[in-house]
């Protein structure tokens, strides 16, 4: 996982793990999903400003899994006072 901090919490890129864990390389989910390798590495990464939500679909399809499979918001958790 990489955890990329932002002002109000982290993101958590998980698209290398399940990479891994599936035992696919980037290059073979950059051609069975017709995906430009530079976005997938930026996915993996979490290098990237915005999302493309029609290429975060294909990677859900792909997978069969949701979006917080592959990106999960963590919000800084708020101290009650």
């Amino acid at each position: 996982m990489v955890k990329v901090p932002i002002e109000n919490g982290y993101y958590l890129f998980k698209l290398e793990d399940m990479l891994k864990k599936s035992k696919i390389t980037t290059n073979k989910l950059m051609v069975d999903t017709n995906t430009d390798f530079k976005v997938i590495k930026r996915i993996k990464t979490g290098n990237l400003v915005r999302f493309d939500i029609f290429v975060i679909a294909k990677i859900c399809d792909y997978f069969n899994c949701s979006l917080e499979d592959i990106v999960e918001y963590v919000p800084n958790k708020k101290l009650d006072d």
